[in-house]
């Protein structure tokens, strides 16, 4: 038996329900880990110089596959590293539907043996469900208008 760290995907959806890093974390805590990281996005409320108001987001219907195998993905790449004996765990959420300001849209989680190991594999988790889960950001703006950001691509 060698020294790869083992690998628990928590919670990886996406959610018509509001998510937050409390939950997340209490999920990720365990007796074996020195290290809990988590990260919230949270709606802000300007954007490109302009006041905002509220956001929507909308998945394509393979979203909720592909948030799955985006983390489960990541989770096998990182197996490997053997960093630590002890489970790594993950929690992930990406909220869908109307979003107020200051409300979480994105909600990450990851508790491991050491810190190291839980900042790099929260980071490239928060940094591959933006890049590759499909999910479409529709903009309030204060002054009426409305944008979509992400629908290119």
């Amino acid at each position: 038996m060698g020294t790869e760290s083992v690998f628990e995907v928590v919670h990886a959806v996406l959610s018509p329900e509001p998510i937050s890093v409390d939950q997340a974390i209490a999920a990720v805590e365990s007796d074996t880990a020195g290290a809990v990281v988590s990260f919230s996005g949270v709606v802000r409320n300007h954007d490109g110089g302009k006041a905002v108001e509220r956001l929507s987001y909308s998945a394509h219907p393979t979203a909720h596959q592909v948030m799955a195998d985006v983390v489960a993905r990541l989770a096998a790449e990182h197996a490997g590293d053997g960093a630590a004996t002890q489970p790594v765990r993950i929690w992930a959420a990406h909220r869908i539907g109307m979003l107020n300001i200051g409300d979480p849209a994105l909600v990450c989680a990851v508790s491991a043996a050491h810190r190291g190991q839980a900042f790099a594999v929260c980071s490239e988790l928060v940094d591959r469900i933006k890049e590759q889960v499909p999910i479409w950001k529709e903009q309030f703006f204060a002054d009426g208008t409305v944008e979509w950001v992400g629908a290119g691509s």
